[in-house]
């Protein structure tokens, strides 16, 4: 097999290095009560050790780019010696699912990757991430307003223009704590107040003009049920719960890169006040994945889903790891594809060329080769008997004989691509027409002496006569010399399948690009559904079993339509890069 790729440096290996070097997390330490509270889910840290997480909210399926994040986190972990935690941030009830929750863990686990005994959720943290709010109360940096929604947004500012302060911005410690616990005590409807952090409304930084970490939602959590009637902020949980679970680098994409300021204002301040370890976790930015021809914003992909542009977020058409996972994208390809693009601060378009050379690339090493004819047309041997048969033999793979062979059998009537039969031939053509001869691959010469047409003209029947001396393999037969190699499978004992042609969902490489509805990008033959004949073996197929179809690309067994004995195939992709625009 190949040799796998060199992992490339990047700016956050280096950062991991020098920080590692320094033993820089030797003196992290609990500065509260020992043995009190969640902090002890991370159980007790290791100065020679990092800790990164992949924190997904558990309201929708993994996208490619989550791909990325995935690998390099868990990646980072494993290749210093280091734990990552699988986290679900789940601070908003009103979106989140189990059903997510059950497809994220899948999905990484799909990819290779093992937390061990480190999954948690934000909602483990609850309880604290409430005590952490009314010690910000006590300590004068928060205060819970009751402007309406419309009134802070008016109140906020813009980029050029500085924030007012809240009108309730001025309540005491007393009050605020009252209204607080009033809050968690179901007194008031959503909207009427929330609490704000009290930092500076005339900050340049729009996300330090007193940012919201509570807000009022009465909705049951999938996990903790009708508990909590007052919800955290994603901003005000995810540094908290860094924090508590010892994180020493936390990963994240560059929309979270002006976010960071408030992180490190949260932290610090808790970490004051004695309620979480020193040293804090520092947060570290790369650029997102910025894919040619797909939409990886979830509401978009919801938007497919719910609309029925797809069949589901399973779709292989999709750019979820599940409809990666269907179409016969492999997780090897997936991390080939991580190291490839590498990791930077610069955002960047990365074609989808790319992905697919990456699934080539690991699909060429590992899958079997089989014989499919897509687009059948009958051939008969007209000087072959009636009800012989025979065996031919084909390798299993052409660049590992240790994987053996396979017998394929021959019959007077076979399935040829209806591609490789030209009545009148072009030029530098050199397969099947009216008087020539051409190799069927791994089985006999034959010689083309005649075709079937219908009433319309159309060809339905090729004739040929064989050599019998001519079999692969066999003494004698490469004294025949000839241009062309077809293949081909018997008709007597083909497996008649249906086979899905799967290309790119859209037709441009940034769908809805400027003002434009991205839908009017969808690609109209993103799938096509057709009869083909295939070699026996293939019947067997398991789902998820992979192979090359010979000439045509690689093929998966579906794993959702496929039954045993009847299996259903998906093109992953084809044998070379040869995609156009369809308009």
């Amino acid at each position: 097999m190949a040799e796998p790729e060199v992992k490339a440096a990047n700016f956050i290996r280096h950062i991991v290095e020098a920080d590692l070097a320094a033993d820089k997390y030797a003196s992290r330490r609990w500065s509260g009560q020992p043995g009190s509270g969640p902090q002890q889910l991370a159980g007790p840290p290791d100065p020679a050790k990092i800790r990164t997480r992949f924190p997904p909210e558990p309201n929708g399926y993994l996208h490619f780019g989550h791909a990325k994040s995935i690998l390099l986190n868990f990646g980072l972990a494993q290749d210093f010696g280091g734990n990552c935690h699988l986290r679900f941030d789940d601070t908003n009830p009103e979106r989140e699912d189990q059903e997510y929750v059950d497809a994220i863990i899948s999905a990484v686990k799909w990819l290779g990757c093992d937390w061990n005994e480190n999954l948690y959720h934000a909602s483990d943290y609850f309880d604290f991430m409430y005590e952490a709010a009314e010690s910000l109360i006590q300590s004068g940096n928060a205060y819970v307003d009751s402007q309406s929604a419309e009134e802070m947004r008016a109140n906020r500012g813009t980029l050029t223009e500085r924030g007012k302060n809240s009108p309730f911005r001025k309540r005491s410690v007393t009050e605020n704590l009252d209204l607080f616990r009033r809050m968690r005590a179901a007194e008031f409807s959503d909207g009427t107040h929330i609490l704000r952090a009290k930092i500076d409304m005339a900050a340049p930084n729009i996300n330090l003009r007193d940012p919201a970490i509570y807000r009022i939602r009465h909705a049951e959590h999938h996990r903790t049920g009708n508990k909590w009637c007052i919800y955290p902020m994603y901003t005000y949980a995810h540094p908290i719960e860094d924090a508590l679970e010892n994180i020493t680098h936390s990963i994240c994409t560059l929309e979270f890169e002006d976010q960071r300021p408030f992180y490190d204002w949260l932290i610090e301040r808790l970490a004051e006040g004695g309620l979480l370890a020193q040293p804090v976790p520092r947060q570290y930015e790369f650029s997102r994945l910025n894919l040619s021809y797909v939409v990886l914003s979830k509401r978009k992909l919801i938007q497919l889903v719910e609309e029925k542009h797809v069949t589901g977020w399973d779709d292989p058409r999709m750019p979820t790891l599940v409809g990666a996972r269907r179409r016969g994208f492999t997780a090897e390809g997936f991390r080939l594809f991580a190291e490839r693009i590498g990791v930077s601060k610069s955002d960047s378009w990365i074609d989808m060329s790319v992905l697919e050379e990456c699934m080539r690339e690991h699909l060429n090493e590992t899958a079997l080769r089989r014989i499919a004819v897509l687009d059948p047309l009958k051939l008969i041997i007209d000087n072959c008997p009636e009800n012989h048969e025979e065996l031919c033999e084909a390798p299993n793979h052409p660049q590992y004989p240790q994987l053996g062979k396979r017998p394929i059998p021959f019959s007077r009537e076979l399935w040829i691509e209806r591609e490789d039969f030209m009545e009148t031939p072009a030029k530098g053509y050199f397969r099947l027409f009216p008087g020539n001869t051409v190799r069927l691959r791994y089985g006999f010469v034959v010689t083309c002496i005649g075709a079937d047409k219908d009433a319309n003209g159309n060809i339905v029947a090729v004739h040929c006569e064989y050599m019998p001396d001519s079999k692969s393999g066999t003494p004698g037969a490469d004294t025949y010399k000839v241009k062309g190699n077809l293949h081909w499978v018997s008709a007597r004992h083909a497996y008649p399948c249906e086979v899905r042609l799967y290309d790119r969902l859209f037709s441009v490489a940034n769908p809805g690009a400027g003002e434009r509805d991205f839908l009017l990008d969808l690609n109209p033959d993103s799938m096509r559904v057709i009869a083909a004949q295939l070699e026996p073996s293939l019947k067997d197929a398991k789902p998820e079993d992979r192979f090359q179809f010979e000439r045509h690309g690689y093929f998966v067994a579906d794993l959702r339509d496929s039954a045993p004995g009847k299996p259903v195939f998906n093109r992953a992709v084809t044998m070379k890069d040869s995609w156009t625009k369809p308009r």
